[in-house]
């Protein structure tokens, strides 16, 4: 039986061309049933029946109370939360997110070819990278580096592109737990090419099923 995700795409600050793109490439993983949607009713809603939750590039403040609540209760019994690019510019206001995702978006250089380097190939996300990865994209800063809070599985090599902001530790992609569920995070996914491309479809695909099966 196919796993059901919940792929909220709601956005109430910069919305990104590339949702319409991310929606239909994880629909044509196949192996999950998915269920998108940008109503904040969606998440007050019990969540018990998706293996996981996947912000993908929403921004601002995008939940109700009850939705927040619900999202935490779920998280903290076991339930799986992926966020994708702009989900780390998301709900400023509310503290529990921000300890949920890991780190939250400070700013970007202008989008620019880059090298990621694989820092955990042991990681369903990445253990089909090749160990310095050539990419094109944001290169998102983050307010703090989220190393010491959750598992590291990719870094920017800030020498490979011009205008990063964090020097030699900064994270692109993690993953911790939150009570008994999973968290997996890529700050990568910002313009629609990277939904075509099959590296990272791949370290898509490999993230939300680890955040989606915690047996695993």
């Amino acid at each position: 039986m196919a796993l059901r995700l919940l792929l909220h795409t709601r956005t109430t600050g910069y919305r990104h061309d590339s949702i319409p793109d991310g929606i239909a490439a994880v629909r044509e993983f196949g192996d999950f049933e998915v269920d998108a949607t940008e109503d904040p009713a969606a998440l007050e809603q019990p969540l018990d029946g998706y293996a996981a939750v996947v912000f993908l590039s929403t921004s601002g403040e995008i939940l109700t109370p009850a939705g927040r609540a619900r999202l935490a209760a779920y998280v903290e019994a076991g339930g799986g939360f992926a966020g994708v690019h702009a989900a780390a510019c998301t709900e400023y206001d509310w503290p529990y997110y921000g300890e949920l995702l890991g780190a939250r978006f400070d700013r970007h250089p202008e989008y620019q070819p880059g090298k990621a380097l694989v820092e955990d190939d042991g990681h369903p996300a990445t253990r089909h990278l090749p160990a310095v990865w050539d990419f094109t994209d944001e290169w998102y800063d983050f307010r703090e580096s989220p190393r010491g809070r959750a598992r590291v599985l990719l870094r920017a090599d800030e020498s490979s592109y011009d205008g990063g902001g964090m020097g030699d530790d900064h994270p692109l992609a993690w993953c911790r737990e939150q009570g008994a569920g999973r968290v997996f995070y890529t700050a990568l996914g910002h313009a629609p090419e990277a939904y075509r491309d099959p590296a990272f479809l791949a370290h898509l695909h490999g993230g939300i099923t680890w955040a989606a099966r915690p047996g695993q």
